[in-house]
C-alpha cells in the first residue's frame, strides 16, 4: 500500500508504454454514496490513479467547475471524516491507487497523526496538499513517511529553477505539473513555454512528470503527455459525472492513454 503501491503502478504503466492519465474527482458530490460506483468505473477505465477531493470553504486552488462540485458535497454535508470512513468500507474492492487532493487547515483540524493512521486505514496512497509551501511541510512528512503516505508536490511554471528542483526531487510518485498561471479549469490551446517547461521538468524529474489544470479532451491530453508522462484531468471529469456522461468519461480516458 501507500508510496510503494503507488511507485509500481506508475511504472508498470510506464513499461506498457502507455500515458499516464489520473482523473480527479469531487467526493460527495451527487450523494457519497456514488464514490464507489465512480471509482469502480475510473479503474476498470484503465487510469494511474485516482484523485479525490475533499470539499472545503475556501479551496484557493480550484476554478469554477470544481469549486460548484466543493459547494454541492458540502450542501450534502460531506467531511473529511466522512469521506475516509467511505474509502475504507470498499477500499478491498480497489486496484488503483488512491490519492487524496485536500487543504493544510482540515488535515491539521483533524490532527496530523491520526489524520496518516487514517488514511492507512482508508486505503489512501497518497496526498496532495495545495496550499502547504515545501518551507513548511515539515508538520506533516514525518508522520507521512512513517505511514509510506506519498506527498505528491506541485510544480509551477513560475518556480524558480532551484525550486524546481527541490521539487522534483522530494515529490513522491509523481510530480504535478501545473500549466498554467491561475485556478483549474477547462483551457482550449497551451502555449509553446508550456511544452517547453514540460519537456525540461521530465528531463530533471526522478520520478514521473504529469500535467495538470485545464485539460479537457483526449487531444489535448496527447499532446501534452508527448512532454512529459501524462496528465490530470479535473474539471471535465467533475462536470461529465454531474451530467451523467460516463459513455464520455470512458471515451476521454481511452482515447488519451
Amino acid at each position: 500500500m501507500g508510496k510503494e503501491k503507488l511507485t509500481n503502478h506508475l511504472h508498470q504503466l510506464q513499461n506498457e508504454s502507455k500515458n499516464l492519465f489520473v482523473p480527479y474527482i469531487m467526493a460527495g458530490d451527487g450523494g457519497l454514496d456514488k464514490l464507489e460506483e465512480n471509482i469502480q468505473l475510473l479503474q476498470n477505465c484503465g487510469v494511474a490513479a485516482i484523485e479525490i477531493g475533499v470539499p472545503f470553504s475556501d479551496p484557493v486552488a480550484d476554478g469554477p467547475t470544481i469549486q460548484n462540485a466543493g459547494k454541492r458535497s458540502l450542501e450534502n454535508g460531506t467531511t473529511l471524516t466522512a469521506v475516509l470512513q467511505k474509502l475504507e468500507l470498499f477500499k478491498a474492492k480497489r486496484t488503483v491507487p488512491i490519492i487524496v487532493m485536500t487543504y493544510i487547515n482540515l488535515i491539521y483540524k483533524y490532527g496530523v497523526s491520526r489524520f496518516a493512521k487514517s488514511c492507512v486505514q482508508a486505503g489512501i496512497d497518497g496526498l496532495i496538499i495545495p496550499d502547504l509551501p515545501i518551507e513548511e511541510e515539515k508538520m506533516v512528512t514525518d508522520v507521512l513517511n512513517q505511514q509510506s503516505i506519498a506527498l505528491i508536490r506541485l510544480v509551477a511554471l513560475t518556480s524558480s529553477k532551484d525550486r524546481i528542483k527541490m521539487l522534483a526531487n522530494r515529490s513522491d510518485g509523481f510530480l504535478y505539473a501545473v500549466t498554467v498561471t491561475g485556478t483549474t479549469g477547462e483551457r482550449t490551446t497551451y502555449e509553446k513555454k508550456v511544452k517547453t517547461y514540460l519537456y525540461q521538468l521530465k528531463q530533471q524529474s526522478p520520478v514521473p512528470v504529469l500535467a495538470g489544470f485545464g485539460i479537457s479532451t483526449s487531444e489535448q491530453a496527447i499532446e501534452l503527455a508527448s512532454y512529459c508522462d501524462g496528465v490530470i484531468v479535473g474539471s471535465k471529469i467533475v462536470d461529465l459525472f454531474h451530467q451523467g456522461k460516463t459513455a464520455e468519461i470512458k471515451q476521454l480516458i481511452q482515447t488519451s492513454i
